[in-house]
């Protein structure tokens, strides 16, 4: 069995096999094991725009995120698992964690090991640069470095495919991407 913590409710985690899927309303802060997980802690208060929109009027705080991103950074390191974040997540020097190289490959970082994927090497529509720290022993290099996803007419590289694409197709993660979070995950029993 695999912990998916916060998860879409109607996403690719759910109704899949040996996956115990925890949306917003059973509060993936709350997890207790005993299962390896695979989290997708929200990223909103750790990317660029953690403040909030440029236009808006309402002000955040970096990381004030309800502790959602602790919670599942301490459940990978007990249970073991894997925790995904958007690429440049400032969640990532927050926690100790280093910044992994972009070109690929796995290095070394407390408590585990952290790389940077890019989701379109695993069907998502946006090459959607994405980093990963797990738990436990190195884990296989995954296709690493840059992605080449489908591009339509008039997409410039200022404005590519991940601009064009709606909240939800942005945050979605493809069925393909889930499986290799979840193999990385069921690699060690804790």
């Amino acid at each position: 069995m695999i912990a998916a913590l916060y998860v879409q409710p109607r996403g690719c985690y759910q109704g899949v096999d040996g996956v115990d899927p925890w949306d917003e309303r059973r509060d993936a802060r709350q997890y207790a094991g005993p299962h390896p997980v695979v989290a997708h802690p929200p990223c909103a208060r750790w990317g660029n725009y953690w403040f909030g929109s440029p236009s808006g009027t309402k002000r955040y705080q970096l990381g004030d995120d309800g502790g959602c991103f602790s919670a599942a950074l301490s459940a990978v390191r007990q249970w073991g698992g894997v925790l995904e974040h958007p690429a440049n997540s400032k969640a990532w020097a927050h926690h100790g964690i280093p910044a992994p190289p972009f070109g690929g490959g796995w290095i070394e970082a407390p408590g585990g090991w952290t790389c940077c994927v890019e989701q379109g090497h695993y069907g998502h529509m946006a090459r959607k640069p994405t980093w990963l720290y797990c738990s436990g022993p190195r884990p296989e290099d995954l296709a690493m470095g840059p992605s080449a996803p489908p591009r339509r007419p008039g997409d410039s590289p200022r404005r590519g495919m991940l601009e064009r694409l709606s909240k939800n197709q942005r945050a979605a993660t493809p069925s393909e991407f889930r499986d290799v979070l979840l193999s990385i995950a069921r690699r060690e029993r804790r």
